[in-house]
């Protein structure tokens, strides 16, 4: 057996379950601790990393850009292969420093109008309330993949004004870039071109194969996902010259005070990063959600009394859950932090799912309690990088989790799940339900 170190990053690991137990151990011993970067699958190995498992030290690094950069090495702890690479996943928000980021995100952010989101909430209820009415009767379902997995394609569809028929090329986008290390996830292929749309079709017609060896390209780069890049540079460009009312119209139709607007290539890299990280958290989140309830009958006993506790249920799921695992910055100078020196150039890896679990923050950190407060989890981030979608995702949740306490009563499983073969995100490919009909 390997070290808590080898554990954690060790992709296998995950396919049982998160390692909580040797991140307590490893944070009891030090709030930031050096580890290997060992060669995982087709990745070669890298230098190591410093992993940031106390609460206090990863506020501190997400909330400081000028010393711990996303920008520098981007935010995934392997290095981009090439130098051309980098370039690329660079210029995408999520891996910007201020000011650029601040331009863009601000942009986004007038993007979702008031009348907009007010439409997109409305409409999310609804959708929550007709997919888990569609296996209602049934008297058992697999919660993951035929009712999670929709809901937030079809939130995604509408702030994009994507055609409901061609949703699901996101669904195995973000497969393909989050599942990567996955063999079930890494060739998606769930989308095809009936009852899609032109555009879809030509997108489609680029979808990369496996290599002799079955081997994907990196979906980390352009050159990797060229159905995806397609599909946006030809969505950009309708959107431009024929705005609707949707979020991606509305941020193509502004000009910014210098009399500048949103270049193609950037709406690219924001359609990549919405239809991968929008979709996939949520996708995860959901099923992770239920489990966790799952496990506290008389949690979900409570809820089905005292709809009340909704929205604290929702943030407990999302603390105990932590869909997105880590994230990694790059130090921009030496210094220390947790007590360890860290020098220029270092990767530091803030580690959500300790984070969400230091005993210094949450009273009995691995029980799930749906009452606990205050709850300061950091399940979607913290500074200049807080998700942009925490107040959909939020939405989402609450209408899925009310759809299914309201129609289907209470669920047991009715089977083990199927967990995601990833370090980096908490996931669930199969989730099966029963109930009383």
């Amino acid at each position: 057996m390997g070290s808590d170190a080898e554990t954690i990053v060790n992709p296998d690991t995950y396919v049982h379950g998160v390692p909580y137990e040797a991140l307590a151990r490893l944070r009891q011993d030090s709030p930031v601790v050096w580890m290997a970067e060992p060669a995982v699958d087709a990745w070669p190995a890298g230098p190591g990393f410093w992993a940031v498992l106390r609460h206090a030290e990863v506020r501190q690094v997400l909330r400081n850009p000028r010393v711990f950069s996303s920008q520098l090495g981007a935010t995934q702890i392997r290095d981009p292969a090439t130098p051309a690479t980098l370039a690329y996943v660079r210029r995408m928000m999520l891996n910007l420093d201020p000011p650029e980021h601040a331009r863009l995100r601000g942009l986004l952010t007038r993007a979702f109008t008031p009348r907009t989101i007010a439409g997109l909430e409305a409409r999310i209820g609804t959708w929550a309330r007709d997919l888990v009415a569609a296996v209602a009767d049934r008297g058992e379902c697999d919660f993951a993949k035929d009712v999670a997995a929709d809901l937030p394609l079809l939130t995604l569809a509408e702030v994009f004004g994507v055609p409901a028929a061609d949703r699901w090329l996101m669904f195995d986008w973000s497969n393909r870039v989050i599942g990567y290390q996955d063999p079930d996830y890494a060739t998606s292929a769930r989308a095809d071109a009936t009852g899609s749309t032109p555009m879809a079709g030509r997108a489609l017609a680029l979808r990369p194969v496996p290599d002799a060896a079955g081997r994907m390209p990196d979906p980390r780069t352009r050159e990797g996902m060229p159905d995806l890049y397609a599909y946006a540079g030809e969505l950009g460009e309708y959107k431009r010259r024929h705005p609707g009312d949707d979020v991606m119209s509305n941020l193509m139709r502004h000009v910014e005070a210098g009399g500048g607007r949103v270049a193609i290539e950037e709406f690219e890299n924001l359609f990549w990063l919405f239809s991968v990280a929008g979709n996939e958290t949520l996708r995860n989140g959901l099923p992770g959600g239920l489990l966790a309830l799952m496990s506290r009958v008389d949690s979900m006993r409570a809820l089905r009394a005292d709809r009340s506790l909704l929205p604290g249920a929702v943030e407990e799921m999302l603390r105990w859950w932590t869909p997105v695992m880590h994230f990694r910055r790059t130090a921009t100078e030496d210094t220390r932090l947790g007590g360890v020196r860290v020098a220029a150039g270092d990767k530091v890896v803030v580690w959500f799912s300790a984070a969400n679990r230091d005993p210094e923050v949450f009273d009995d950190p691995d029980a799930f309690r749906i009452t606990r407060a205050p709850n300061d989890h950091l399940s979607f981030g913290h500074g200049p990088h807080f998700c942009l979608g925490a107040h959909l995702a939020r939405v989402q949740m609450r209408a899925m989790f009310a759809a299914v306490l309201d129609l289907l009563g209470e669920v047991e499983p009715a089977g083990e799940p199927v967990r995601l073969r990833s370090n980096f995100q908490n996931g669930i490919k199969s989730l099966p339900i029963r109930w009383r009909t």
